[in-house]
C-alpha cells in the first residue's frame, strides 16, 4: 500500500495533522509513526517533549517549535516552507492538534493557501473519556477549558446547563474542586464522571453525583494529573399544558389516525397518560 506521503506529493507541500499519545506511548498508530519518519519537518508544541516520543519510536526527523506563544509569528514562516514544497507534520504534546491545543492558526492558514491538510487520527482525550464514562454519547458538547474569569465562566455554565446531552470539560487539577462546586450550584447534583490520567499508570474514573465526586476529592491531599470532566445533560422537563395542547392540535391537523391511536402515540411521546391526551383531543376536535 502506498504511503500517505506518496499519495500527497503535491508541489505545494502538505501539512499532516498528527495525533500523538496522551499518556501511553504504545497508543501511537503505525500510520503516525510512518508519517513522522517520512516528512521533512515536524512542528512540535514542545520539542523536548516530542523528542522523547520520537526516540521511543526511532524517529530522527528535524523539528521546529510551534506553540501558543509563537504561533502568530511562526505561522507565516511555516506556510512559506509548505508553499516551497516542504512536507510537514504538526504535533502537540498530547492528543490531537487544534483540539484545545495549538494548531488551528496553521491549519486555517494552510487551507487559505490551498495547501493540502491531511489528518492522521489517533488519541483524543474527550473521545477516550466518553467511550468509558458510561454517560450518553449519541450527542455531546465539548467545551474544553472554561473561561478563567468567574463571571464569564458562570454565565457559560448556565447556558451549558440547559443542554440535554453530555458536556465535556477540561480543567486543571488545582481548579477542579472549586469548578465542581460551581457546577453543583448551577446544574444541581447531576451524574458526572471525572476521568483522570487517561491511558497512564494511575488512570482513574470517578463516577457519581457531582457532590459525591467533590467529597471524594476533598478527602485527598491534592488532586493530580490531567483531568477530563463529563457532566450529564439536563433532565427532560415536563411539557406545559399549552405545549401539550399545541402538539395535540398539530397532530389532529396532520394525521388521519383514530383518536385512540393518536392518544397512544402522543402519550408515549409526551410522557403523560393516554386518557388525558384522548380527552384533550376529543375536546379540541369538537371545538
Amino acid at each position: 500500500m502506498p504511503s500517505s506521503l506518496h499519495i500527497h506529493k503535491e508541489t505545494a507541500g502538505c501539512l499532516f495533522v498528527v495525533a500523538t499519545p496522551i499518556g501511553n506511548l504504545e497508543d501511537m498508530t503505525l500510520r503516525a509513526i510512518k508519517v513522522l519518519n517520512e516528512v521533512d519537518l515536524i512542528a512540535a508544541e514542545d520539542t523536548r517533549h516530542t523528542r522523547r516520543l520520537l526516540n521511543a519510536h526511532g524517529i530522527q526527523t528535524q523539528m521546529t517549535a510551534y506553540h501558543e506563544h509563537n504561533e502568530k509569528l511562526k505561522t507565516a514562516e511555516l506556510i512559506a516552507k509548505l508553499t516551497r514544497g516542504t512536507r510537514m507534520a504538526l504535533v502537540t504534546d498530547a492528543g490531537t492538534p487544534a483540539i484545545s491545543d495549538p494548531g488551528y492558526r496553521l491549519v486555517k492558514a494552510a487551507t487559505h493557501n490551498d495547501i493540502p491538510v491531511v489528518p492522521i487520527p489517533g488519541v483524543s482525550a474527550p473521545i477516550a473519556a466518553l467511550s468509558a464514562a458510561g454517560l450518553t454519547t449519541d450527542a455531546f458538547t465539548f467545551v474544553g477549558f472554561p473561561s478563567r474569569k468567574k463571571a464569564k465562566r458562570i454565565a457559560q455554565l448556565k447556558q451549558l446547563a440547559k443542554l440535554p446531552h453530555t458536556v465535556v470539560y477540561y480543567q486543571s487539577p488545582r481548579r477542579m474542586i472549586p469548578f465542581l462546586k460551581e457546577l453543583h450550584t448551577v446544574c444541581g447534583d447531576r451524574p458526572a464522571v471525572l476521568a483522570r490520567e487517561l491511558t497512564k499508570i494511575h488512570e482513574e474514573f470517578i463516577r457519581g453525583p457531582i457532590s459525591t465526586i467533590i467529597a471524594g476529592l476533598q478527602n485527598r491531599q491534592e488532586v493530580k494529573g490531567e483531568c477530563t470532566l463529563l457532566v450529564c445533560g439536563a433532565p427532560p422537563t415536563d411539557p406545559t399544558p399549552q405545549e401539550i395542547e399545541a402538539v395535540i392540535a398539530s397532530a389532529l391537523e396532520n394525521t388521519e389516525q383514530s383518536l385512540s391511536s393518536l392518544a397512544k402515540n402522543l402519550a408515549r411521546q409526551l410522557g403523560i397518560s393516554r386518557k388525558e391526551i384522548y380527552d384533550k383531543a376529543l375536546k379540541l376536535k369538537k371545538e
